[in-house]
């Protein structure tokens, strides 16, 4: 579910805090600064009532792409930048940063210096600062100057200004490291521009493709034209902003409704044209059906499926508890009725998945008094009498956190560093045939989701990985797993993904979610990040084009009906969210008025009351699934789409 930071908050809740009073960590340990590839063992021993006693002390980090902790307690550097460390052992916990110093600079790298530049039009120059280990230094603030301002300028940021003919020289510079290159402005052919667009008005969120062509003054096109697009608009609700965001390829999306004008610019000359956007107006309501209540102990993740008598069934996990997992009869939505449990080795079933055809239902160990964990592999031909087909360990005795079924096989994480994949044609005897796993540095892994013979994997700072396990286009197998495509973004916080192949564009999205949980002011605890819709449609260049984010809430588990464009998304504290994913995404989708409805699943007798804590959902049968940590299985119906006008009107 969570990050460890989550997991030892939890822990810690169940210590007495007489205990905590009683125990503390003292760390021998005395230099904690490293150089980029440097190791060093951490030592730490605990006392109580300050008498020194015998009592493990474990070491994580919270930056593992920075400061990876093993097993042995050996700290490994791979980036600068200063890490959170946590030393804790039963009953106590302590808190400290390391340094990982940054190495000396190397090189200002210039890529993309442009043959020419024509007069009067802009440049921007792209530009990295590596240091010694290789390794790009964000942040680093370059000097830039030019050797003529007659003929060009530059800013602190790279832009150049071009004023006239003739050669210049620009020089960047930092400490003693120094670039200088070559221009050559020329005289400028282009007069006018020419700007085309697919119509003149659209509803917030759809988006516009523009394109601008340079022509001299025989009409020629100047291929080469440096072309800048802006736009500007006045939004009907005058107290909001006219918002939008428009790329240097001539993607433009509006987030409000009102008049926006798009302009193409290079030198002097421009071309612009004015869009009228009118509000989306996909606004649903939603409605609760029924309750399966669990209020004695945290619940996990949720599967629903038709049995193989036809009726519905779903079943539940729970969370640092007592290894149960609930099996319900949801064939009537709005009578929900437990009719089986079943007790394992663990603390938390975190994760339930079932076959397709309903015979088999998986799920996760973490928590094993006997600390081997693995996977129980359960008989569900009838949900009103769960048997046990046979327990796997092989492999996975750091803890199983989730797992995916697909076509005779479970693809199991293993201690949060890889997943192995496991055969269980014959459920009773399972084994392992092949296993995935990343050689970066610190790497984790946190979910995978298997779908058209694609796993695609969660890998925290590594992001997002495509990995061909049947699908053909690398040629993978469960037996031979291939990756072929991944993204990673900037934060590090990949925790959940899963693919949409949008109907209506051809694209190919991948929905990646985040999990952290950064808010811890005034007592508060409560998740953060956002979805990152990432464009794979060309696989050797991915790009995130849109995000969905909740205000003071985190995303957690989410379910895509491709049919509909529909995106079902679980924000824990933020409730369960119903997103509007047609056409082609780009932008902030929640400003553009792309929520159709929401749900907060509190409930007064739940094991934690009325708190809202939103674990995952799943669209079964029109009805929306979705399972809350402090209150069990919940079951919402959301009404019909309207009827929709064109999406985009052309003249």
């Amino acid at each position: 579910m969570t990050r460890l930071s989550f997991v030892f908050v939890a822990l810690l809740i169940t210590v007495p805090m007489s205990l905590l009073a009683q125990k503390e960590i003292v760390l021998e340990t005395t230099d904690l600064t490293l150089d980029v590839g440097e190791s060093r063992q951490l030592s730490a021993y605990v006392t109580e009532n300050g008498e020194k006693i015998e009592s493990p002390v474990v070491f994580r980090s919270r930056h593992r792409k920075v400061l990876f902790v093993d097993s042995l307690g050996v700290a490994h550097a791979f980036k600068p930048g200063k890490v959170s460390i946590i030393a804790f052992t039963r009953g106590a916990r302590k808190n400290f940063e390391m340094i990982v110093d940054f190495p000396p600079l190397a090189e200002i790298r210039i890529d993309a210096i442009p043959d020419k530049v024509y007069a009067g039009t802009p440049v921007q120059l792209k530009y990295q600062v590596i240091d010694q280990a290789g390794l790009v230094r964000e942040g680093a603030k370059v000097k830039m100057t030019s050797s003529n301002e007659k003929v060009a300028t530059v800013d602190a940021f790279g832009n150049i200004r071009s004023l006239k003919p003739g050669n210049v020289k620009i020089t960047s510079t930092i400490e003693n490291i120094e670039n200088t290159i070559s221009l050559n402005v020329v005289k400028n052919p282009i007069v006018s521009v020419e700007l085309e667009a697919e119509g003149y008005e659209a509803r917030t969120g759809d988006v516009f493709h523009f394109k601008a062509t340079a022509l001299d003054t025989k009409g020629n096109v100047i291929d080469d034209a440096p072309i800048r697009y802006s736009f500007e608009g006045v939004a009907d609700d005058v107290s909001t902003t006219a918002s939008g965001l428009i790329k240097q390829d001539g993607r433009f999306v509006a987030d409000k409704a009102g008049v926006y004008t798009v302009t193409a610019s290079t030198g002097t000359a421009t071309a612009y044209k004015t869009l009228r956007i009118n509000e989306r107006d996909v606004a649903r309501k939603i409605e609760l059906v029924g309750q399966g209540t669990v209020n004695d102990k945290f619940t996990s993740d949720l599967w629903v499926w038709e049995g193989q008598d036809g009726r519905d069934y779903a079943v539940t996990g729970t969370w640092s508890a007592d290894g149960t997992a609930y099996f319900w009869d949801v064939t009537e939505p709005s009578n929900i009725i437990k009719i089986d449990s079943i007790q394992v080795d663990a603390r938390t079933v975190n994760d339930v998945k079932v076959s397709e055809d309903g015979k088999v239902t998986v799920i996760s160990r973490e928590g094993a008094s006997n600390r081997k964990n693995g996977l129980v592999i359960l008989d569900t031909s009838n949900p009103r009498d769960v048997k046990i087909h046979a327990t796997y360990d092989k492999n996975l005795t750091g803890g199983v956190h989730n797992v995916f079924i697909d076509k005779g096989y479970v693809y199991a994480l293993s201690a949060g560093r890889k997943y192995y994949i496991i055969n269980i044609k014959d459920p009773k005897n399972p084994f392992a045939v092949s296993k995935f796993e990343l050689d970066t540095p610190g790497h984790s892994i946190h979910d995978v989701w298997v779908a058209d013979g694609i796993a695609y994997s969660s890998n925290w700072a590594d992001g997002v990985q495509l990995v061909d396990v049947g699908n053909g286009i690398a040629g993978g197998s469960p037996e031979n797993p291939v990756q072929f495509a991944s993204y990673a973004y900037p934060s590090g916080d990949n925790h959940a993904a899963c693919p949409f192949r949008s109907p209506s564009t051809g694209k190919f999205y991948v929905i990646a979610g985040d999990e952290k949980f950064p808010y811890a002011m005034n007592g508060n605890y409560l998740a953060g990040g956002y979805l990152h819709m990432i464009d794979f449609s060309d696989l050797n260049n991915p790009e995130e084009v849109a995000r969905f984010e909740i205000p003071f809430a985190g995303s957690h588990n989410f379910w895509v009906d491709e049919e509909s464009e529909t995106l079902y998304a679980t924000f824990y504290n933020g409730g369960v969210r119903v997103i509007d994913i047609s056409g082609e995404l780009m932008g902030d989708l929640l400003a553009q008025g792309r929520e159709i409805t929401w749900y907060l699943p509190g409930d007064p007798e739940g094991f934690v009351p009325n708190m809202p804590q939103t674990w995952g959902a799943q669209l079964h049968k029109g009805h929306l699934f979705y399972a809350d940590m402090h209150s069990g299985l919940w079951v919402s119906k959301v009404e019909p789409v309207k009827p929709k006008n064109a999406k985009i009107e052309t003249k």
